[in-house]
Parts: C-alpha cells; sequence; structure tokens
C-alpha cells in the first residue's frame, strides 16, 4: 500500500513540475510578446547616451494607448534588413519638418536642443536636408553624430509608426549605469 501512496506522490510531483515549466514558458511568451522587450545594445550609434552590450528594458505596452514622443528612445525594426533591430532617439513626431542646417537640426523652423549629444559634433546629412513627416511618420536618429557612426532616418528616411517595436525604459546592465535612459537621469 505504501509503494502505491508513493507512486501516486512521485507522478503528482512530476505533474507538477511538468505544468510549473509550461506555465513559466507561457508567462515568458506573454511578457515578451505584449510587454517587454529584453535589448541589447550593439554598436556606438547610441553613444554617449548607450553603450556597446548596455542591455535595456524597453517596453511595449505604451505603445498600445500613445504614441511615441520626441526624445524617446525607441527600439524599431531595421527598414534595411530582416530579423534585425535598431536603438534609435525620435527627434520627429508626425507633422513635423525636420531640416539639417550647418550641422544643426532643426524642427519647424526652430533649432532643436539635442544636450545629449557630445559637444562640438555637428549632424551631417547624406543625401537631404529636410523632410516632411506625414501622420504616421517618424524621424529617429542615433545620439552618435560622429561621421559614419549611425545608420538612421538620415540614410533611410522616415519610419512608420508600426515599425516601432517599444521605447527603452530601463538599463540594467552594467550596474555602474543602472536606472531611467533617455536622457532622464544621463
Amino acid at each position: 500500500m505504501e509503494d502505491k501512496t508513493n507512486e501516486v506522490k512521485e507522478k503528482d510531483s512530476i505533474f507538477s513540475w511538468i505544468i510549473t515549466i509550461i506555465a513559466a514558458i507561457a508567462l515568458t511568451f506573454f511578457i515578451t510578446t505584449f510587454i517587454l522587450i529584453p535589448t541589447i545594445v550593439v554598436g556606438e550609434s547610441m553613444s554617449p547616451t548607450l553603450s556597446e552590450n548596455d542591455r535595456l528594458i524597453s517596453l511595449k505596452f505604451p505603445l498600445y494607448y500613445s504614441n511615441p514622443s520626441k526624445g524617446d528612445i525607441v527600439i524599431l525594426d531595421s527598414p534595411e534588413e530582416d530579423n534585425k533591430e535598431y536603438i534609435k532617439r525620435v527627434i520627429g513626431v508626425p507633422g513635423d519638418v525636420i531640416e539639417i542646417d550647418n550641422g544643426n537640426v532643426y524642427i519647424n523652423g526652430q533649432l532643436y536642443d539635442e544636450d545629449y549629444i557630445k559637444e562640438g559634433v555637428l549632424t551631417e546629412i547624406y543625401s537631404e536636408n529636410s523632410w516632411t513627416l506625414s501622420s504616421d511618420e517618424y524621424f529617429v536618429m542615433g545620439d552618435n553624430r560622429l561621421p559614419g557612426k549611425s545608420l538612421d532616418s538620415r540614410f533611410f528616411g522616415p519610419i512608420k509608426r508600426d515599425t516601432i517595436r517599444g521605447i527603452a525604459n530601463f538599463r540594467y546592465w552594467p550596474i555602474s549605469k543602472l536606472g531611467v535612459v533617455g536622457g532622464i537621469n544621463e
């Protein structure tokens, strides 16, 4: 009789582990599909704000009820390559006119204050120097404006709203830089 009791307990234990593993996988899938994106910074296009190998938590759910704002750091699908993501800063939102003149960025005719780029670095242009954004377009650039350091809207043009996957909110690695990203606690 005791052998059957132990056998039942063993089966219950195995079943319990299987349910726990399935629930963990389902929860992970739900979180990464609807709530957040864990992101690793590759490259130096967002320097000095973000560095190579910084690890970020990017939130998806704010995009369900609002649009990205100027200054937000976003994760977006690459307009150039399938299955690749870029990390860039939103510079222009729908309806804005973006101009780059003499290395400075102007939005709707006003000089745009960009305190997150290195002092003395000018924003170069690739082919165009002016863009008017439609009702679902955003203009994104990397913070590193040194020549050839950021592949962004200056190169591939404005991006569509539906290519933005999340807003980078929190850096969790390296520990020495732990905190909010996007210029708030930099």
